[in-house]
């Protein structure tokens, strides 16, 4: 059975990297900003996963770290949506330039 080679993984890792932090730096809408950090996150945990495999493959640290990225990612998004939605029922927009106050 053919494998894929770790160079080709880190490629696709890189590539997911650099397309999210294009994202977050030239968009201005927060959800697909919001976006961009999850495709950020997401190359990290193919970098892991892909290490561990090439690295360790007799041990599983690089899947735990993904597992607790995963659930950061999710409690993450969770809350950055619970901002966005609050900053749309105050400003009816979502663009980063139209928040440029916060209130407590």
């Amino acid at each position: 059975m053919n494998e894929i080679e770790l160079t080709h993984i880190l490629f696709v890792s890189t590539a997911l990297f650099f397309i999210g932090v294009y994202g977050f730096f030239t968009r201005r809408n927060m959800i697909t900003m919001l976006m961009a950090v999850e495709l950020i996150l997401n190359s990290v945990n193919i970098n892991f996963v892909a290490f561990n495999k090439y690295l360790y493959a007799d041990k599983l640290d690089g899947l735990f770290f993904t597992l607790f990225i995963i659930a950061i990612a999710a409690a993450e998004a969770a809350v950055a949506i619970a901002i966005i939605i609050n900053l749309y029922r105050n400003y009816k927009s979502i663009d980063i330039n139209d928040a440029d106050t916060m209130k407590f």
